[in-house]
């Protein structure tokens, strides 16, 4: 691979420097690496292969002569940044939810559809929700054995996918209620997140459907080429600082024994078997956090559905949920 002139705007935020990190755990054939960010962040230092490498201001030439752009900094931002980074040249691969469902930005989990790519006649690539890559990078070869048709997920999903205002969150109310002092809430969270559980991942509709829930429903269809797929559930925040958990049925055509399910999960790529309830052994978030890979267990029987199964999953959500796709997409690029 010859060396890439890469951009990362957002580069200093909690994503962004997990971007850079993976970018160099991967070794990806950086030739230059231009960090960017808001004009509060002019002139900080972002650490990338033993260097100290000096951000600067996002500006209309900051992208001239750039070969991939990646960016977490917002949906607003990259709505704004986006066409200029690929009208300078760029492959810009977004992490917001900006571009997702636009027709003509393809919306891609490498383990699922890689060769989707090609087709971003914008020049943008949307890297999916945090949650929507951990479900269907298990369910996808599940599918192609079974033919999915319905899947219901719950989503357990930590703080750190509502950034670092959200950890200082949980870790102050969490010091307050211990020391039994009165605790202000504070940061992106209505009530307090220490001891507590949050049913409230985003704006809700009228229908009482959070936007969260939709990005589960649309993302899982466009990612998986499946429009006609029915899907459902709730998404959760859980006082839990990095990696979510998921519970999923999953439903099928035809019929799938956990047996199968095992034996085709533990070839998936990107996927860890953890399956032995009965010794404790499933996946947890304080495993998989830090962590490529979707784990997978407590694939069973469901005792509700014909032709159905049951599992649960825990991934990190800043890792594959975020900078490990992205970078992910820039090696297929």
């Amino acid at each position: 691979m010859s060396g890439k002139r890469v951009a990362v705007l957002g580069a200093t935020g909690l994503v962004g420097r997990e971007m850079l990190k993976t970018l160099e755990q991967r070794q990806f054939q950086v030739s230059e690496l231009v960090p960017l960010a808001t004009p509060r962040s002019e002139g900080r230092k972002v650490a990338f292969c033993g260097e100290e490498v000096t951000v600067h201001a996002v500006n209309e030439k900051s992208f001239e002569g750039c070969d991939i752009a990646i960016f977490s900094a917002g949906g607003k931002t990259s709505r704004q940044w986006a066409p200029i980074a690929a009208k300078s040249g760029a492959i810009v691969i977004d992490n917001s939810s900006a571009w997702r469902m636009d027709p003509d930005c393809p919306l891609v989990v490498p383990e699922v559809n890689p060769n989707d790519v090609s087709l971003a006649r914008k020049g943008i690539i949307a890297n999916p929700n945090c949650a929507t890559i951990e479900a269907v990078v298990p369910l996808w070869p599940l599918h192609k054995e079974a033919g999915l048709v319905y899947i219901n997920i719950s989503t357990y999903q930590s703080v750190s996918g509502a950034g670092k205002k959200a950890l200082d969150a949980l870790t102050n109310s969490a010091k307050a209620v211990l020391e039994g002092r009165e605790y202000v809430n504070e940061g992106p969270f209505p009530h307090q997140i220490a001891f507590n559980l949050l049913p409230h991942i985003g704006p809700f509709d009228d229908e009482g459907i959070s936007e969260e829930e939709w990005k589960m429903v649309n993302e899982s269809r466009k990612i998986m080429h499946l429009p006609e797929l029915r899907v459902s559930g709730i998404t959760v925040r859980v006082p839990v600082y990095r990696a979510h958990g998921e519970s999923v049925t999953a439903q099928f055509s035809k019929p799938l024994t956990p047996q199968r399910a095992r034996e085709i999960l533990s070839k998936a790529k990107g996927v860890i078997v953890r399956d032995d309830p009965k010794n404790n052994v499933y996946p947890m978030p304080i495993e998989a956090a830090n962590q490529d890979a979707v784990y997978v267990g407590r694939i069973r029987r469901d005792t509700g559905l014909d032709n159905a199964l049951a599992m649960w999953l825990a991934a990190d959500n800043l890792r594959k949920g975020a900078a490990l796709n992205a970078v992910q997409i820039a090696e297929l690029l």
